[in-house]
């Protein structure tokens, strides 16, 4: 074996131009590779990231059959048990109540449909990001029961401006319809098409009193110390709650359209790195082949004198494996240099793109992440499409006559 690897290794260096422009290749794609999928990586978990910290939270609790058909009837209370489920798992940072309502918002001859969102404004400031997106006046306080936030869009339909009252009108959970009085203290603009312009915030007690839903919320809102934790925590709080006839959902679960949109954008993404893979094992192919095919004859003559065929393929593996071995050292290495730039120094989008990006809730920056499965995976693939590409020109070793390989010119 220690002979094959001489040999192995000074075969690969009789045509230098050849064998750097191939590992040089590999190189480039190994690093390419892993650079593009560590940005894909970084840049969907930052916006996940920052979208269940918008609002949505990283889980949800909520009653069975909620998430499909939404309803007050579906309201449950927080309990003291409940309370101390959450507060004893230490991956909770913090959970926030919410009513979720519909209704009808009027200001003088104009009316529109509204989503009716009760919050807790100090508990939900712990749980997300919503305070920030205050583009005009301030965010709710919790001792003002009668003052809304609106998205903006839903402020311009109306006509209105910060400091006009609107009436509120909504069915209750009993049945009764209700109507309470608000006055409009700031507008919000998240990103969100339904928030921007539809919702109208207020405190829980008021959203409590106008649906009659007292002591009841639609949702808990959970905010987690990571996402990597979202499996561990959920798992055992179905398992406790399935007697309340609660379920725990994940982001995922609860908005299944920014999942579908990321899983296509992955797979565009996974697909324009295999077609690279691809094109590098068409070279590594050619490279083998035109080095086997220039030492027929010096082939046939090991053969002669006794040198088996399952040997002389062997070199030819490891003639190959070297070439490729170089070309992903190199490449991690160089790759991982570039993801860690990034991930320590974003790309951040100005002017019409970060207005673009704004516009539909995601982050204006690129970002990168150095974990580990992206450079494994990209790794193996390259090993293995480079195994499978050395195939065929072992496979002309294997079948190699010593008389036809001496009279090969």
């Amino acid at each position: 074996m220690n002979l094959l690897l001489k040999l192995g290794w000074r075969n690969i260096w009789r045509n230098k131009r050849r064998s750097i422009i191939t590992i040089s290749a590999v190189i480039f794609a190994v690093m390419l590779s892993i650079a593009m999928r560590g940005i894909q990586l970084g840049t969907y978990e930052v916006n996940i990231r920052h979208v269940v910290e918008l609002f949505s939270g990283y889980i949800q609790i909520q009653a069975e059959g909620y998430q499909k058909n939404p309803s007050l009837q579906k309201s449950f209370p927080i309990t003291d048990s409940l309370r101390a489920l959450l507060a004893a798992d230490s991956r909770i940072i913090a959970f926030a109540p919410r009513i979720v309502g519909d209704g009808l918002v009027s200001f003088r001859d104009n009316s529109q449909g509204t989503a009716i969102l009760g919050i807790e404004p100090e508990q939900e400031r712990r749980v997300s990001t919503l305070a920030t997106r205050v583009v005009s006046g301030h965010f709710l306080n919790s001792g003002d029961a009668h003052e809304i936030v609106v998205g903006y869009k839903l402020l311009e339909n109306l006509k209105a401006k910060l400091g006009d009252e609107v009436v509120v009108l909504s069915q209750g959970f009993d049945g009764s319809l209700g109507n309470l009085k608000f006055t409009i203290v700031g507008t919000i603009k998240t990103g969100t098409e339904l928030l921007d312009r539809n919702a109208v915030f207020t405190t829980l007690d008021a959203a409590q009193e106008l649906l009659v839903l007292y002591g009841r919320v639609s949702l808990l809102a959970l905010r987690l110390a990571d996402l990597t934790d979202i499996p561990d925590v959920q798992k055992p709080l179905n398992e406790a709650l399935h007697s309340q006839k609660l379920v725990v959902l994940s982001w995922n679960e609860v908005m299944p359209d920014l999942e579908q949109s990321i899983k296509l954008d992955n797979v565009s993404g996974i697909l324009m790195l295999g077609i690279l893979v691809v094109v590098v094992g068409f070279g590594i192919t050619n490279t083998v082949l035109m080095s086997v095919t220039e030492r027929f004859r010096e082939f046939g003559i090991v053969l002669s004198i006794g040198m088996q065929q399952q040997r002389l393929a062997m070199l030819v593996m490891i003639e190959t494996l070297i070439i490729v071995l170089i070309g992903l050292l190199a490449g991690n290495i160089l790759a991982y240099g570039i993801n860690s730039y990034i991930a320590g120094h974003p790309i951040e989008f100005t002017g019409e793109y970060a207005d673009i990006y704004a516009e539909y809730g995601w982050l204006p920056r690129i970002e990168s992440t150095v974990r580990f499965s992206s450079f494994l995976n990209t790794t193996l693939s390259m090993l293995g499409i480079s195994i499978l590409a050395a195939v065929y020109p072992i496979l002309r070793v294997v079948r190699l006559e010593p008389l036809k390989g001496i009279r090969h010119t």
